[in-house]
């Protein structure tokens, strides 16, 4: 059913006629009793269910308007992209509103993420630039990784550290020793924040802000926040003193030097600032290494997990590649490896809901009424396990991406890095991390559970934060002879 997607001034609709139908809220609590805070996503693709691809459910006092199954999901964020594509700020990162990328709006968003793109494009995103950074920190991974000599370890930190790096050198210019306390405070730091800011107390302080003081949750946020701010200050003040007009070493020279050029040229109220400099710089070290790498980890807990799997993957490296180092265009001659890192990202789902959108205006959508300013949560989860478009939607099978030939292909509904205007701005970067970082591993290295450990006991459920990150465990890589 199609209708006029604005609302139209004396049109007949009310705020409560003609809304997404939605399970009948209690005072006060709203739909919380039928939701699992700790695994919200979960709730709500069974909601889905019941009440179909548009709902709404009420957080507390708070509604929400839930978008499932890929159709859906896609039409709401691309064909709808205007509507559909503004960012929710909710009390957690009201610290963040109006600067940066991840939680802004309006011009400022269009401004820093446009001057984002051009100068990550220009520093090698996606390009030759870029695969020579990661092909270099590679080498450094699996010294780490060969230094347990096939005992058990925890793959977190490593894998941290080594994809940081990547981000690291595009950002500031230069990458970090994993030794240097600095720079593990910060990975460190960042990834306690996004496990917390999606936890269940964190979801309640959105709720209800006046429970903020008494969680110990919100204060290492914010305390977190606040040594990381300093940090990246320092960093950012370091490179201001040996700025060169006729070299940039990295994203933060760029915005340097435009800061500049509008300070000389007496710009007023210009947004090239400190304040959405630090900001931005924050969004793209947090969200570029804590998705990569939590990918990653997922990556090497399947292969411990299904070692026929790894087997295939071993062969078709050994076979195409041999001892060379693989290199992004050898992708195409990997489509069996090709479709397992597809299929990791698919299956690990570790954005589950995204991030939170928002409506910018009235819309009518799919025959129901959605107010502006309404939060909308578009189920990602939903449609990386859509039944009506994948052959195995809830197990582990890289044949989601494989043809009758064997041959990749590619898929609609492999949305892991959202779509429409808040698609992640990484995403050519991501894709060439995981496929060299696990290409690499793989040939390297194989993984399988402790000594003591069936592959049955490997666990699949996985910690929610604000990304879903494999429950605590550890894996053994055992060099390839």
């Amino acid at each position: 059913m199609t209708a006029h997607r604005i609302r139209v001034k004396g049109s007949s609709f009310k705020d409560e006629a003609n809304e997404p139908p939605g399970p009948k809220p209690l005072p006060l609590l709203g739909n919380l009793l039928q939701l699992d805070l700790d695994r919200p996503h979960e709730s709500l693709s069974e909601l889905a269910k019941t009440y179909g691809s548009v709902f709404k459910v009420y957080f507390g006092t708070k509604k929400v308007v839930v978008l499932a199954g890929y159709k859906t999901v896609k039409q709401a964020l691309v064909k709808y992209a205007e509507e559909f594509g503004e960012r929710e700020i909710n009390h957690t990162f009201k610290f963040a509103e109006d600067h940066g990328i991840l939680f802004s709006n309006g011009e400022n968003w269009k401004e820093m993420r446009r001057f984002a793109l051009t100068n990550l494009r220009d520093f090698g995103m996606g390009k030759k630039g870029s695969e020579d950074k990661i092909i270099e920190e590679i080498q450094y991974l699996k010294e780490v990784f060969e230094s347990f000599g096939g005992k058990p370890f925890d793959t977190t930190q490593p894998v941290n550290y080594a994809v940081s790096n990547i981000i690291s050198s595009i950002v500031y210019g230069n990458r970090f020793e994993y030794s240097d306390l600095q720079f593990k405070e910060m990975v460190n730091r960042a990834n306690e924040n996004v496990r917390i800011g999606g936890s269940a107390s964190i979801r309640i302080f959105n709720i209800l802000p006046w429970i903020g003081p008494f969680l110990k949750n919100r204060r290492t946020l914010q305390m977190n926040a606040e040594k990381t701010r300093k940090q990246v200050l320092e960093l950012v003040s370091g490179l201001q003193k040996t700025l060169n007009r006729e070299e940039s070493r990295g994203f933060v020279d760029s915005f340097l030097l435009r800061k500049q050029s509008d300070e000389e040229s007496g710009q007023k109220n210009s947004r090239f600032n400190e304040k959405n400099l630090i900001t931005t710089v924050i969004n793209l070290f947090v969200a570029g290494t804590d998705t990569t790498s939590t990918t990653l980890r997922w990556g090497m807990l399947l292969m411990a997990k299904y070692p026929h799997i790894q087997d295939q993957v071993h062969e078709e490296i050994d076979r195409v590649i041999g001892g060379r180092q693989p290199m992004v265009e050898d992708r195409k001659n990997l489509p069996y490896t090709e479709a397992v890192v597809h299929e990791i990202q698919r299956l690990a789902n570790i954005v589950p809901m995204s991030l939170p959108h928002s409506t910018s205006c009235d819309v009518n959508f799919n025959g129901f009424f959605i107010k502006k300013g309404t939060t909308i949560y578009p189920l990602l989860m939903s449609v990386l396990r859509d039944e009506s478009q994948w052959k195995s939607p809830h197990t582990f099978d890289p044949e989601n991406f494989l043809d009758e030939q064997g041959r990749f292909v590619k898929k609609d509904a492999f949305m892991p890095f959202s779509a429409g205007r808040r698609v992640c701005l990484g995403e050519s970067l991501a894709r060439m991390e995981l496929f060299l970082f696990f290409s690499s591993l793989l040939q390297h290295f194989r993984f399988t559970p402790p000594p003591g450990v069936s592959e049955d006991q490997l666990d699949l459920t996985g910690v929610v934060g604000i990304t879903v990150n494999p429950s605590p465990h550890k894996v053994c890589a055992v060099k390839r002879t």
